[in-house]
């Protein structure tokens, strides 16, 4: 798969993530902090939260995110 097409896949899942939660998140599906983003990981069925660019996202790492993702 080429980069450019990563890229928007990878957009694509951040959009998602965000969607249902409204203004609590940042656009791009990072969150402000470690709580809200453990709702967000409940919602989806995961466990844990992990860290990407000082921001919080749900699930224990990218690869449980994108799998709780592809169910929802």
């Amino acid at each position: 798969m080429n980069k450019f097409i990563k890229a928007l896949i990878s957009g694509l899942v951040l959009a998602v993530v965000a969607a249902p939660v409204g203004g609590h998140a940042h656009p791009k599906g990072l969150y402000d902090s470690q709580e809200q983003a453990e709702q967000r990981a409940k919602e989806l069925g995961c466990e844990g939260t992990h860290r990407n660019s000082g921001k919080w996202m749900p699930c224990s790492n990218e690869a449980a995110l994108h799998q709780h993702l592809r169910h929802h």
